[in-house]
């Protein structure tokens, strides 16, 4: 399979993974024979990227970072609990929303389980979803990104329970936003940004009343703005002074807003965020944080589609832990247009002189 631009798909192409639904459910899935209907629907889905099969890359599978079964119920718990809150109403101070952390330990624990067994430590995130799905995928994959950070740093089964709870509620706040500004297509307001900043004291509120749900993971919804140079939000904290907990939340939704489209623009690339993220080290984030972090994110996930200095088109095959951004391509398309008479790839590491201009 390769990921492509929706504006690369063509009527005919064969969707090689699923198109998920915001309560995780499918909407298409893998097989499926794209015709001109369906291309326009997804678009107006805000779907920008899509795997489809191609001869030449049949056998590329990208190590997902968790399997399907896991994601599909990770985010309908989410979206589930999400639904709850938007309905509840509070009784002595406290919100009706019974065993909400029990729910979600089971489910980080699945999700831990999954990333336990991979074989490889660079995580790809291939998941591909509607717009209106973004708030629970992004979820489920902060919490993904903060287990294997939390991991890398030795943390405790209590340590991992902790931060994955907080990672896969770091937003709840947002059920108390408008969804117009959630999803606003423009720049907001002062008075519209106000509100949206609100989400992280309301998120503290809703997690700090829950009776099996750690004041620490709470303490994620509140101080996942907050930046190392105290520039951040809700209270300006520096440094040490944010929980670490928070610091790696902060960094996995940072990594994955960037990479994810939204509505007022376009997905940056994983090397383009990761970029992002070693510049703003001792600025935003810590810097030794903002490393460990990137050791584990792989640059150009497999199947991804690049174009080379050559004018060549290849599809990334394998990864290099010790050279990130040197993979092994196989090419697909010639400089001239033409087909490749038989499959070959090239090892990036091993041909300095080729060089990867953008991903497609």
């Amino acid at each position: 399979m390769r990921k492509i631009s929706i504006q690369q798909i063509k009527p005919g192409n064969k969707l090689a993974k699923p198109v998920l639904q915001e309560n995780g459910n499918v909407l298409l899935g893998a097989g499926v024979e794209l015709n001109e209907r369906f291309i326009e629907r997804l678009r107006s889905l805000g779907i920008d990227m899509l795997f489809v099969e191609d001869e030449f890359t049949e056998d590329l599978e990208p190590p997902e970072a968790i399997r399907e079964a896991t994601r599909q119920k990770a985010v309908n718990a989410i979206y589930q609990t999400t639904a709850n809150l938007k309905d509840q109403t509070f009784m002595r101070g406290r919100t009706v929303a019974p065993e909400m952390g029990r729910t979600l330990k089971q489910v980080f624990g699945e999700i831990m389980n999954d990333v336990i067994v991979r074989d490889d430590v660079m995580v790809n995130l291939t998941n591909i979803h509607v717009t209106d799905a973004y708030l629970y995928q992004h979820a489920v994959n902060v919490a993904i990104l903060s287990g294997i950070i939390g991991i890398a740093k030795g943390f405790n089964r209590q340590q991992l329970e902790e931060l994955g709870i907080g990672a896969l509620l770091f937003d709840i706040g947002m059920t108390k936003v408008p969804v117009e500004l959630i999803n606003k297509d423009g720049p907001l307001t002062p008075a519209e940004k106000a509100l949206v900043e609100r989400h992280t004291t309301e998120g503290f509120d809703i997690l700090r009343k829950q009776h099996d749900i750690s004041l620490l993971s709470a303490h994620c919804a509140l101080q996942h703005h907050e930046r190392f140079d105290g520039s951040g939000y809700p209270r300006g904290l520096k440094q040490d002074e944010i929980h670490l907990y928070a610091q790696i939340v902060g960094i996995a939704d940072v990594y994955d807003a960037l990479t994810s489209p939204r509505p007022h623009r376009k997905r940056h690339t994983p090397s383009e965020a990761i970029e992002f993220l070693f510049a703003s080290g001792s600025t935003y984030f810590d810097y030794e944080l903002v490393k460990l972090f990137c050791k584990h994110i792989s640059v150009y996930p497999v199947a991804t589609t690049v174009l080379l200095n050559t004018g060549q088109i290849a599809v990334v095959s394998a990864n290099n832990s010790l050279a990130v951004h040197r993979p092994t391509v196989r090419i697909v398309e010639e400089a001239d247009g033409s087909r490749p008479s038989s499959v070959y790839e090239i090892d990036l590491k091993n041909e300095v002189s080729i060089l990867i201009v953008k991903e497609l």
